[in-house]
């Protein structure tokens, strides 16, 4: 299959025939090494990609290798889905995004590329070049097993199309199951032509908690994709100065290993406490084992079935609570009462505040009706949904089905493979 790719991946007009950039692509075919290269052109401009693409391997449990001339440096995650788009869609081409899904991408992947995003809880574009997913996931805070990664690859190789994996969350998770990485179920299809078509972003932001150093990467074996974004990056480059200084961290691995323990530690303990309140409050959460977030289940505190409910309630809870969270709908949720929220930016003290709060809301809104109500409610999210393919694309892909258990806390609830799909 050739994969088709956006017109500024296959255009000439970026101004990269000149000195200024034949100085790096020489570079590039003949860096400076001490021992083997000695001859070799110095880099005297940029920091190297070797320290980020280790870093990437680690946090993946080093299942997966990363070729540092494979990846781009964005200013950002922003930048680097903003950057995959321009390079892989036109103009009113469609991406497929499942439910519910990062409310930035609506700025992100849309206003400068004027690319359109199909919501997959909708009728699929008749025009569709890729599938965009987050895993973990935003806002369920939830990792797609091998089995459904290896499906989404099904899918990909039939319609031939492009997999843009977002991964930013990954160093973040911290519970079983263990994360699996796109390109570790891509590394069985080397020799095959859907090798060229999954492409990784990723960032510092979430998984170092360095979001104001704005340093992003696309990761792809495509080298029109890696060529395309490379000029692009010219938009948005990361400074050298924060380079050096993170090649310098990336490289102290013992201080990365001992961050990441640590930083995942911590998730765990705030997310138990988060929980556990909620729960104290009546409150359900689907269950997560990642990212600095819970989806939260509000929807016996709606007046009505309504998205207009759900705004209501969201307004008393940011203008009488002083509490922001995020309603379901900013995420296109497609069922009325469920919320993000984000748990790791704040002190144990502030967010034992922050559950005080919700309990006084919940008592106002509810009106003193028995707090078991939520737990009740706390079952399937929508038991009618089909198997995760069908959820997804809405096409039949695999005759076996491929679930995913996304539930309430309680402890004895457990991730299924063969279990019926839950998200909305």
């Amino acid at each position: 299959m050739r994969l088709l790719l956006s017109g500024k991946a296959k255009c000439n007009s970026h101004g990269q025939d000149s000195p200024y950039f034949h100085g790096w692509q020489e570079y590039e075919k003949n860096p400076y090494d001490q021992t083997w290269n000695p001859k070799g052109i110095i880099q005297m401009g940029l920091a190297e990609n070797h320290a980020l693409v280790r870093f990437m391997a680690e946090i993946r449990g080093n299942k997966v290798s990363f070729d540092p001339s494979k990846i781009v440096l964005t200013a950002g995650a922003t930048s680097a889905n903003e950057t995959i788009i321009f390079c892989l869609a036109e103009a009113g081409d469609a991406i497929l995004i499942p439910t519910p899904y990062y409310p930035g991408f609506d700025r992100d992947l849309k206003w400068r590329t004027g690319a359109d995003i199909v919501p997959i809880h909708s009728p699929m574009a008749s025009k569709s070049l890729l599938v965009l997913i987050t895993n973990p996931s935003n806002p369920l805070g939830t990792t797609m097993t091998r089995a459904e990664l290896d499906l989404l690859m099904e899918f990909i190789v039939e319609k031939q199309i492009h997999l843009v994996s977002d991964e930013i969350y990954s160093g973040t998770v911290f519970s079983s199951p263990n994360y699996t990485s796109t390109m570790e179920v891509l590394s069985k299809y080397e020799k095959a032509e859907v090798w060229d078509s999954v492409h990784v972003v990723y960032s510092l932001s979430k998984d170092f908690g360095l979001p104001g150093f704005r340093v992003g990467a696309i990761y792809s074996n495509n080298d029109s994709v890696v060529a395309t974004a490379t000029k692009m990056s010219s938009f948005g480059l990361v400074s050298s100065q924060t380079q050096y200084f993170l090649s310098s961290l990336l490289s102290d691995k013992k201080f990365t290993k001992n961050f990441i323990s640590e930083s995942k530690k911590r998730l765990k303990k705030q997310h138990a406490l988060l929980v556990s309140g909620l729960w104290n409050a009546g409150i359900s959460c689907l269950e997560s084992n990642a990212g600095l977030f819970c989806w939260v289940d509000m929807r016996h505190l709606l007046s009505s079935n309504t998205f207009e409910a759900e705004m209501e309630l969201w307004q008393k809870i940011v203008y009488d609570a002083k509490l922001n969270i995020s309603p379901g709908s900013s995420c296109h949720c497609s069922e009325p009462g469920w919320f993000r929220i984000c748990f790791a930016s704040m002190t144990e003290e502030a967010l034992e505040v922050a559950i005080r709060r919700i309990k006084a809301c919940v008592e106002s809104v509810s009106g003193g009706r028995d707090k078991v109500l939520s737990r009740q409610r706390c079952t399937n999210m929508n038991s009618g949904k089909k198997s995760f393919s069908s959820w997804v694309f809405r096409v039949p892909i695999h005759d076996r089905e491929a679930g995913m258990v996304l539930r309430g806390p309680d402890p004895n609830y457990r991730r299924s493979h063969h279990d019926q799909v839950e998200a909305t």
